[in-house]
Order: C-alpha cells, then structure tokens, then sequence
C-alpha cells in the first residue's frame, strides 16, 4: 500500500506537471519566433511586381529561399513628413503600403529580416498609387443651406474609412472653428449640421483619412433656413374612416403631450374591415402650413418593449395642405415618395434606425435603451410640400405584435 501511495503521488505530480507545461504554451505566430543564433545577412526579394489602387499599391515578390527569413519590412514617405512602416509573415508573398497624399510616383524600400533581427540590403521599388480615396471623396462634397443649419452631401463609391471635417465662422474667436467631425464608410453620404440662426455665416469643409492626409478646404457663405419646433398645443385630431381604433385608452393626443413615459398612442386590432391590420394609421392638424424639416420620435422603452412588441419599425408621414381632407382609401403599406391617395400625399417613407448595439431586437442592451429615450430625428424630403394635416402610417413593427404604438412626435418646420 506504501508503495502504491508513492506511485499515485509521484502519478499525480507527473500530471500537474504536464497539465502546468501545456497551459504555459502559448502558439507563437507572426513575427514572436523564436531568435536565431544565425547573423548572416539574408538575401533579398525579388521578381518584384508593382498593382497599384486608390491611395497605395499591393506589392508581390519572391522570398530568397532561406528558412531563417522572419518577415518583409516595407519603409516608405507617404507625404513628405510621415515616414510608415508596414511588415508582412515569411507565410506570405505580398506586402500591401498604403495612406499616400497623392497620386504621384513614391519609393518604397523593402527588407528581408531574418529570426536574429538582421536585415538584408535595401531593394527600392516605385509604386505609383491611384487617387486616394479622400481626395475622390473630396471632388464629391458640397454644402448647401438647410433648416437650422448647412446639408452635407458627398460620394464614396469605394466605401473606405473617410473623415468630413466641417467649419464655421465663430464670431467670438474671429475664426473659422471646427464644428462637426463625421467618420464614416458610406458610399451616399448626406447628413445635416443644425443649431444655427437664420443669418448668413461662412461655412467649410474638407475631407481627410486614417493616416492624416488633409484636402483642401471649400468655403461657402450660406444663410441656415429658418425653423421652429410646431407648436403642440395647435395640434387636433382629425378622426377619419380609415384611421386606426384606439386600444387601451391610449388615445391619439399623447402623441403630443410632451411625455415619453407612461401613455402613448396606441392602435387596437379591432379596427373593422376594411381598414383593419397594417398600416396601423392616425391623422391630425399641426394647427397651420409649415414647410417640415424634420420630427423626432419616442419608441416605447422597458426590457419588454424597447426594439419589440409593438414599437414601430417602418413607417410612412403622409401630409395635406387642403382644408378637412378626405381619408376614406385605405393607406397602402408599401409606397414611393410622391404617391397620392385621397387629399394626402407621401412625404416620406422612414426605418427607425436598428439598435446601436448591433445585437438582435428584443436582446438590446442599456445603450440601445439610451438612444431611444433620448428620442430619434428623421429628416423629411427637402423638396416635399408644405402641409398643415399629417397622417403616421406603421407599415412594420421591432416585434409580432398587431397593435402599434408610439410615445411622442415633435414636429419641426417653417411656417408659410
């Protein structure tokens, strides 16, 4: 039994042992191999060939056949005053260098580096990069007047990381200061910039990248398109045939009550054929014509509601500028811009915006909880016409429900 104790424990240490070594190795990949005894300077790439694009240029060559070849080291001027450095695995045959100011010829020195850190000769290949992208981007943008402020329109058809940098004149510092910095990878880029008054400023903007690449700037003098929030207290309810039931009390005028929490507006199931189901529809007066800039809406928040049941998904803002409307037609769910149907015309179709979070609806985290409560603007089509009756129609819902509720609307525009 002695004996068979100590070989249990001497078993039980062996396997401590193994277990302790194996959870200590760690895979070793890239450029952390070991170093090598071996100084000898290695020899150098060739079969050198050149495919440029937009703003750098992928380079292929042949590694000299050594086995103590670590990396390829790639050393270049991207615009006269940033010199980069980009590495690339023995595993591979193409180094890519990028982030160059112009489209213009530049010299890129490339080195083998060997396990012991010794690098070979320089070889010098001169890539000529396509038109970076910012300055694509750049060629694109224009500013132009919008309601409280200056519309930002741009393409980048290559759908790479760009950066529009937005000024204007601030009167106390007597400058043109930074005012808005937009990161984004959108190809159709348009955005607007508010909190201005309805007096003419000077305005710039210029575009720039992830390795400090700078356009140059163009300047406008613009005066920003007066706006005001409508006021709620003007707002009426139009009851028409084919406006959806009420359910559960929650009637159409907390829709503008100026509360986001407890009671919204909230549709019934139990509208009559034929205007039962989606859209799910209430109509209202704004109290006079106003040409609508944008509005903001409040979903209905709480672990069971925010991105679920019956928050609204997809919707459309129909409007009418005629005196006591006709809505007898069934709104459709489905329609463009521009469709007209009975005295009401489509001002614009919307999607509230998915969770910021990126996780699925229903499973939103706190963030998502946030941005809704903190309400979400929707801009309405520049070139719609003013209106003084507005119609919400859900055409989809975050979840199965078959009520649609929202909280609040805030309506902003300029009187006509």
């Amino acid at each position: 039994m002695k004996n068979l104790k100590h070989y249990s424990l001497r078993l039980f240490f062996c396997l401590m042992a193994l277990t302790i070594a194996v959870a200590s190795c760690k895979k070793k990949d890239g450029y952390n191999l070991p170093a090598s005894d071996d100084m000898s300077k290695p020899d150098v790439v060739t079969n050198v060939k050149v495919q440029n694009f937009n703003g750098g240029a992928n380079i292929t060559y042949t590694l000299p056949n050594s086995e103590n070849i670590l990396y390829v080291l790639a050393r270049y001027d991207i615009n006269g005053k940033t010199v980069r450095e980009t590495k690339s695995s023995f595993y591979r045959d193409t180094i890519t260098v990028e982030g160059f100011a112009k489209a213009k010829d530049y010299d890129v020195t490339l080195y083998t580096v060997s396990r012991a850190n010794v690098m070979s000769d320089p070889v010098t290949v001169k890539v000529q990069p396509l038109i970076p992208v910012y300055e694509l981007v750049r060629k694109t943008v224009s500013l132009a007047a919008d309601f409280s402020g200056v519309n930002i329109q741009a393409l980048n058809a290559l759908k790479k990381d760009v950066g529009l940098i937005l000024l204007a004149f601030d009167s106390n510092t007597g400058k043109m200061e930074v005012q808005d910095q937009n990161f984004t990878k959108l190809d159709a880029i348009n955005y607007a910039i508010r909190g201005y008054t309805n007096v003419a400023r000077d305005f710039g903007i210029y575009v720039t990248d992830r390795w400090g690449n700078v356009s140059d700037t163009l300047k406008v003098k613009l005066t920003p398109l007066f706006e005001e929030m409508v006021d709620k207290s003007k707002f009426s309810v139009l009851n028409l045939p084919s406006d959806s039931q009420i359910g559960y009390g929650w009637v159409l005028t907390n829709l503008w009550n100026g509360k986001i929490d407890g009671d919204g507006w909230h549709t019934s199931n139990g509208t009559p054929a034929p205007y039962n189901g989606i859209p799910y529809v209430g109509s209202f007066g704004i109290g006079k014509t106003y040409k609508l800039s944008r509005f903001t809406l409040w979903q209905r928040t709480g672990s069971a509601y925010t991105y679920t049941n019956g928050n609204v998904k997809d919707f459309t803002i129909w409007g009418s500028n005629v005196n006591a409307p006709k809505g007898t037609t069934k709104l459709p769910a489905n329609s463009a811009v521009g469709t007209v149907v009975d005295d009401w015309i489509n001002l614009g179709n919307f999607h509230f915006p998915d969770p910021p979070s990126g996780l699925p609806p229903g499973n939103t985290n706190s963030a998502d909880e946030a941005y809704v409560k903190a309400g979400v603007d929707f801009v309405v089509p520049f070139n719609a016409p003013a209106v003084k009756y507005i119609r919400v129609a859900m055409n989809s819902l975050w979840g199965n429900n078959t009520e649609g509720y929202i909280m609040e609307m805030s309506i902003y525009g300029t009187p006509q």
